[in-house]
């Protein structure tokens, strides 16, 4: 299991060298300089010089990366152009925010996921497995953007009985995390029936129901615990997704996430956000896919990692 952890963690170090390689050149080969487009356009020459020399980006392009690089070793992306603030203090304080929202999406999108799955499963070929799968299809099809204006417009503005917008109390996180966590709540109960199905069929489950296991235990105990690798791995994904922002459900509710201020850097420009932004969103992906892999060892004793196992 070590020797599998190190492996991973040199490759991770690989995969975020690869990934902020890849950013820094199409974030240089994009048009438009956002020196000029920081200042006045009635700027003279001299002044956009002294600006970009200020910032570093007169050397070569090499150089820059190699600064770049050294800083986010240091987790020193520098100062965001045009709010002057620093980048890392940016990412921390839209990441409390982003934290908030995702947990909730989370429990809310594992919590009817897994509880309609499973009765989907149990209740095979009947009208409720049928209702239940036509629900998640549509929460998986239906864009987030969508379901958020939808609620916001029956919730929020007929009913009147939730906030439409900001992220100050408890109240505002519930429609967020509704429109955010449908999407995921339907693809956990398509995978997690699916998956339970499969196990059902299985030889220890008819043996546990001939020993005459109760039916509640035979499904909680056998069936989902067996059915969670997959479960796991498409959690994880989605986990992935959630703790890195999603930028329409932050932009549609006025939220200060990690989403909205990747959109705010595209929309500027700004090098230094965006290059901060993404490493830290290659980072979330790369830990969360990290300790799905570790969790399946745990799940399921057959599999191994070390000595001749994967």
């Amino acid at each position: 299991m070590l020797s599998y952890i190190l492996k991973r963690l040199a490759q991770t170090v690989l995969v975020l060298f690869g990934i902020t390689l890849i950013t820094f050149i199409l974030l240089n080969v994009v048009p438009g300089d956002p020196v000029a487009m920081m200042l006045d356009k009635r700027a003279d020459e001299a002044t956009i010089e002294k600006v970009r020399h200020e910032m570093g980006l007169d050397v070569p392009l090499p150089e820059q990366y190699v600064n770049f690089v050294k800083g986010a070793v240091r987790l020193d992306f520098g100062k965001s152009y045009f709010t002057k603030e620093n980048v890392m203090d940016a990412l921390v304080r839209s990441f409390k925010v982003t934290v908030k929202l995702a947990a909730m999406s989370f429990i809310f999108a594992c919590v009817i996921g897994l509880t309609c799955g499973m009765i989907a499963a149990v209740y095979r070929g009947k009208w409720i497995d049928s209702l239940l799968m036509t629900l998640s299809m549509v929460g998986v099809s239906a864009p987030s953007f969508w379901i958020a204006i939808i609620l916001q417009i029956v919730i929020g503005l007929k009913l009147d009985l939730l906030p439409i917008s900001g992220f100050d109390g408890p109240l505002n996180y519930i429609l967020p995390s509704i429109a955010l966590g449908t999407r995921y709540a339907g693809s956990i109960a398509r995978i997690t029936r699916t998956s339970m199905l499969d196990v059902t069929k299985q030889d220890y489950i008819r043996t546990a129901r001939s020993k005459g296991v109760k039916e509640f235990l035979v499904i909680m105990k056998h069936a989902l615990k067996n059915a969670m690798i997959p479960i796991v791995t498409l959690v994880g994904t989605e986990l992935g997704y959630m703790l890195t922002g999603s930028m329409l459900i932050e932009k549609v509710f006025a939220i200060p996430g990690i989403g909205k201020l990747a959109v705010d850097g595209m929309m500027n420009r700004d090098l230094p956000l965006l290059q901060g932004t993404v490493v830290y969103i290659a980072l979330v992906f790369v830990i969360v896919n990290l300790v799905v892999d570790i969790s399946y060892a745990f799940i399921d004793p057959r599999i191994r990692y070390g000595k001749g196992g994967e």
